[in-house]
């Protein structure tokens, strides 16, 4: 029989302590995880340094080289050594480990690198002559005289080339230039005034990838034109400023419109103190701030900084700094479901350009022939035949393009000054769901049954917050065993009540639910506070009786809206249209699509070549 505890009986294993080499090895491994954390490391230094231009070479996706070269305030001959030892670092003092105002603050970062890869450090400071410093594999070299007119260029070559069980996890060149890149992006972000430029050096030519100038101006003029650089025009004009400000945290920013939002997370960028983060409670903030706007498969795209004395955030959770924990999490998670929902509401009955840019897309016909141009002026005869067969009322030839299979309601009415307002004037209903409105400068399609589904759920919820939610008493209390975690749910015990649910302690470790949400129904309790109570865990706060109330509303206000298939008169659909334009988050109705396509003159006289 195998003996069940194999390691009893073996001899005592001695304590030894590791050397430098092997603590620098384990130290890399939390530090540097691939090529990216690599550039993170060396752009953050540089960042730190007061570099106004950051240039960033890569090689075989980082495999080969790294090169950051920037124009910060360099470092003297016997500082070079010090900078390759660990734990040595010039960010923070060891009296106070709460004050981090700096990227880089552990020393951990060039002593790691040195010792899984090449590692070669030419700098100067102002008013001295440059130096330069190797290690390679943990060993380092003397310092050296150099060549460099400023700053500080950091060489990596052939890393984990001392670990090399570590390059079988690295995955394709491609994938990790991505990876880089979208590091060297973040960073870029997080630090408009800042020039940056990325190339890639594999094939001998160096191919710039991205490239951010510094940017001038106000902070959020200055932000607004990196935003443009990084994400794209499209956010930006899609994208609503945001600024707020709650018990001393900030936020500043900007977030996409719910019409506007992505397949997946790839479009959302946090910062705490300027530091890109990867942050679970300010994550689930923005899905509760969007949650009721857009469907589970789709994610907003936002751009959002976070500024708060260093002494209420903790940046040392991690050797990586991707992730922080907040002294007052439910503030920074309040100030930005708040900020959000204010500025959305703001918005009113916006949607994205992109709606209309992808409805003239699926119009632009695709020529088959080359294109024929009527040079000639039609004569008078011709423009007097032409209008008479675009009035077949007035002529007594019946025209043979009158259609009588499809059914328009057409709108006669002066109508001019309502033409000026945002979605202007009732035209016409088409398949009795679609109204055309036309405007000032273009023309408005409008969903009818999206957009009053929206109008009646937002009143639903005016109703809901003004006169609370409607509790129904169980006739019996249902009793639920939590353990440790009663306690949570008891704490939370007012915010519940407001919703309809009301519990109380009922011995230890042990709830009684007394009442429920009338709106509910019939409702496993039992289910719903463990539900909450996985929300508590994964987010620090909890939506889910709140979104399951907001569900109920969103059903009734679907089936209590106008159907398709109904005709309107023409003072219904103007009606419509001007509880539009007075309503919050009226572009999109409660699954998160479109209400309304707005599309300009210039863009329709575009698909007829008018142009």
């Amino acid at each position: 029989m195998a003996n069940p505890h194999p390691k009893i009986g073996d001899p005592p294993r001695v304590i030894r302590q590791l050397d430098d080499t092997a603590i620098n090895r384990i130290a890399a491994g939390e530090v540097v995880e691939r090529p990216a954390s690599a550039v993170k490391e060396l752009v953050e230094n540089a960042i730190d340094a007061g570099a106004s231009r950051i240039s960033i070479d890569v090689g075989h996706g980082g495999k080969s080289l790294i090169r950051v070269t920037d124009d910060g305030c360099g470092m003297g001959p016997e500082d070079l050594p010090l900078a390759l030892a660990r734990h040595a670092t010039s960010k923070i003092d060891s009296s106070d480990l709460l004050n981090i105002r700096s990227f880089g603050f552990r020393g951990e970062a060039l002593p790691s690198l040195g010792a899984v890869g090449r590692l070669k450090i030419t700098s100067r400071m102002a008013g001295g002559e440059a130096h330069q410093v190797s290690v390679s594999g943990g060993t380092m070299g003397p310092v050296k005289p150099a060549a460099l007119s400023a700053g500080t260029v950091v060489e990596l070559r052939d890393l984990f080339f001392a670990t090399p069980a570590r390059l079988k996890f690295l995955r394709t060149d491609r994938a990790e230039m991505q990876a880089i890149s979208d590091v060297v992006k973040r960073l870029a972000m997080a630090e408009p005034g800042v020039g940056f430029t990325l190339r890639d050096v594999s094939d001998g030519a160096a191919r710039v990838t991205f490239r951010a100038d510094a940017e001038q101006g106000e902070l959020f003029d200055a932000l607004r034109a990196r935003l443009g650089t990084v994400m794209g025009r499209e956010f930006t004009e899609n994208a609503l400023p945001i600024e707020a400000e709650r018990e001393g945290l900030r936020l500043i920013g900007y977030a996409g419109l719910p019409t506007y939002s992505r397949g997946s997370a790839v479009a959302q960028y946090l910062f705490v103190n300027g530091r890109p983060v990867r942050d679970k409670l300010l994550v689930g903030a923005l899905r509760g701030a969007y949650a009721d706007f857009l469907s589970r498969d789709r994610h907003p795209a936002v751009a959002l900084f976070i500024d708060c004395p260093p002494e209420r955030v903790d940046v040392n959770v991690h050797p990586a700094k991707a992730e922080v924990r907040f002294r007052e999490p439910g503030v920074a998670r309040g100030l930005i479901v708040t900020a959000l929902r204010h500025a959305l509401a703001e918005a009113g009955h916006r949607a994205s350009t992109t709606v209309a840019g992808a409805t003239l897309g699926a119009m632009r016909p695709e020529p088959v022939e080359p294109r024929i141009y009527q040079m000639d002026r039609p004569s008078q005869t011709t423009l007097r035949t032409a209008r008479e067969w675009q009035a077949p009322g007035l002529s007594e030839t019946p025209s043979p393009f009158v259609e009588t299979s499809a059914r328009v309601e057409v709108i006669e009415e002066d109508s001019g000054e309502v033409e000026a307002l945002p979605l202007g004037a009732a035209r016409a209903q088409v398949h009795e769901n679609y109204i055309l409105a036309q405007t000032e400068d273009g023309l408005v399609i409008v969903d009818q049954h999206a957009a009053h589904e929206r109008l009646v759920y937002e009143k639903l919820k005016r109703q809901m917050a003004e006169n609370g939610v409607a509790a129904q008493a169980l006739l019996i209390p249902e009793i639920v065993t939590l353990g440790t975690d009663a306690e949570r749910l008891l704490d939370m015990a007012p915010e519940l009540a407001r919703f309809g649910l009301g519990i109380e302690a009922f011995g230890p470790g042990t709830v009684a639910v007394r009442e429920t949400p009338a709106i509910l129904g019939t409702v496993n309790a039992e289910a719903m506070l463990r539900d909450i109570l996985d929300e508590l865990d994964e987010l620090g706060d909890s939506q889910t009786l709140q979104a399951r109330i907001e569900a109920i509303l969103s059903r009734v206000a679907c089936h209590g809206s106008i159907r398709s298939g109904r005709r309107m008169q023409a003072d219904e659909m103007n009606a419509l249209l001007r509880e539009m334009e007075a309503t919050p988050h009226s572009g999109q109705c409660n699954h998160g699509r479109p209400t309304y396509v707005e599309l300009k003159l210039s863009d329709i006289e575009r698909l007829f070549g008018r142009t």
